[in-house]
C-alpha cells in the first residue's frame, strides 16, 4: 500500500469518467470527486445505470451517459445469458462514449453498474483505477483489482483484497459530501445539560430500530431519559408505534421518514444509532460523533460489519450485531456512555480523529496521477 502520490502537473481541462450506480453508498462519493475534480477545472462525465438516475442533487452539470447494466442477483446461473448481454450492451454504450470523448482516466466505484464502463475503458487500454468504499472488497471491484492501474481504498485494511495488490492499493478514505465537511465544524459538547441522540435506518428506515430504540429508552432509569432529546428517522407506517412508545416513557420525540438536511442533524447529535453503511460511518467520523452500529445483517459479505469494526476499533463506536440487538442490550450500551460523559467526549474524539475528511482531494489526485502515467 502507497501513500496517494501528489499529481504531476497536467494541462487543464482534462476529461475524466466516473462510473457509480445503483445505491447512494457508491453514487455520493463519485459524486464527491466530481465536484473536487470540476473545482479544478476539469470535465467530468457520469457512466450509470437506471437506478444511478434516481439521485436528485448529485452531479449537478455533469453530462450523463445511462448504460445497460445487470447482475444474476438471487436467480443465480440461469440470468447469467441475459446478464451477459446487458454488461455487453453497456460495454458497446461506454466504448462509443470514450472514443467521442477519449478521457485521461476512468475510475469505477463498485457495484454491478461500474461493471460496463470498465470493461469499455480496459478494452481501449485507458488508465483505469476502482474505488472501494467498504472494509470488504466488493464483486465487481474483485474481478476488476487485477486489471486496473490503481486500487483507493476507504480503509486501511480491506479484507478480500489479495495481497498481490498491494503495490497498487492507495489508502485514501471515502470522500463525504460539502455539506458533511461544513456541518463538521461544530464543536462536541459532551458535557451539554441535554444530550440529543439520533437515531436513523436511512432512507427506508429500519424496522428493527423502529421498534427496539424507544423500549430501549423505556429500560432507562427516569433520571437519564429526561436528559434526551430524540430524533428518528423512521417509516411512515411505523410512526404511531413509535410515537406511543416515546410517550409511554415520557419522552417526546422528533419523528420524520426524511430530513432534509441529514448531516445536520447528525452534526448537532451527541449519540447516532445507525446501520453501519460506509457513507454513514464515513460521515460519523469525519464529524467525530459517537455512534451505536447496528449492521445490516444481509449485506454481502458481511461488510457493514467490517465497516463497523473498524470505528469500534479505533473507539469511536459501539457495534450491536442484530440477533443481540434488543432492548436490554442497547440500553446497556447507551448507559455506558450517558453515565460517563468523559467517555462520550473521548469516543467524540477518536471518532473524529478516525475521519478523512480530505479524501475527495486525495482521490481526485489519483485519478489525475493515474490518467499521466503512459
Amino acid at each position: 500500500m502507497t501513500d496517494n502520490p501528489r499529481p504531476r502537473t497536467p494541462q487543464p481541462g482534462g476529461t475524466y469518467v466516473l462510473c457509480a450506480g445503483g445505491t447512494g453508498g457508491h453514487m455520493v462519493p463519485a459524486h464527491c470527486l466530481a465536484l473536487e475534480l470540476m473545482a479544478r477545472g476539469h470535465e467530468v462525465h457520469l457512466v450509470t445505470d437506471e437506478r444511478g438516475l434516481r439521485f436528485p442533487g448529485l452531479f449537478p452539470g455533469v453530462p450523463v451517459t445511462k448504460v445497460d447494466a445487470a447482475s444474476t442477483g438471487r436467480s443465480g446461473w440461469k440470468a447469467l445469458p441475459q446478464v451477459t448481454l446487458s454488461i455487453w450492451r453497456g460495454r458497446q454504450t461506454a466504448r462509443a462514449l470514450f472514443k467521442q470523448i477519449r478521457p485521461r482516466a476512468v475510475i469505477g466505484f463498485g457495484g454491478y453498474p461500474a461493471l460496463p464502463g470498465l470493461l469499455a475503458a480496459l478494452s481501449l487500454y485507458l488508465p483505469s483505477l476502482i474505488h472501494e468504499q467498504n472494509a470488504v472488497l466488493g464483486r465487481t471491484n474483485r474481478y476488476l483489482a487485477g486489471r486496473v492501474r490503481a486500487i483507493a481504498t476507504s480503509f486501511p485494511r480491506v479484507r478480500r483484497l489479495e495481497k498481490s495488490f498491494e503495490r497498487r492499493v492507495h489508502f485514501i478514505g471515502n470522500p463525504v459530501r460539502p455539506e458533511v465537511l461544513a456541518a463538521a465544524d461544530l464543536p462536541y459538547d459532551a458535557e451539554a445539560p441535554r444530550l440529543k441522540l439520533l437515531v436513523t435506518g436511512g432512507s427506508q428506515g429500519a424496522a428493527i430500530l423502529n421498534s427496539v430504540v424507544p423500549a430501549a429508552i423505556a429500560l432507562l432509569p427516569a433520571e437519564v431519559r429526561g436528559l434526551l432529546d430524540i430524533t428518528h428517522q423512521g417509516r411512515d407506517e411505523d410512526r404511531d408505534a413509535m410515537l406511543a412508545a416515546y410517550r409511554a416513557a415520557g419522552i417526546e420525540p422528533v419523528i420524520a421518514a426524511y430530513f432534509p438536511d441529514l448531516p445536520a442533524e447528525m452534526a448537532s447529535s451527541h449519540i447516532v444509532i445507525a446501520r453501519s453503511g460506509a457513507s454513514t460511518v464515513a460521515e460519523l467520523a469525519v464529524m467525530g460523533r459517537p455512534s451505536i452500529l447496528v449492521p445490516l445483517p444481509i449485506a454481502t459479505d458481511d461488510h457493514q460489519a467490517d465497516n463497523a469494526a473498524a470505528l469500534v476499533a479505533a473507539g469511536g463506536a459501539q457495534m450491536i450485531r442484530q440477533p443481540d440487538f434488543t432492548p436490554e442490550r442497547l440500553a446497556q450500551a447507551l448507559t455506558a456512555w450517558l453515565a460517563d460523559r468523559q467517555g462520550l467526549g473521548t469516543a467524540a474524539s477518536a471518532a473524529r480523529a478516525a475521519g478523512h475528511p480530505e479524501a475527495a482531494k486525495r482521490l481526485a489526485n489519483l485519478v489525475i496521477a493515474t490518467g499521466l502515467i503512459a
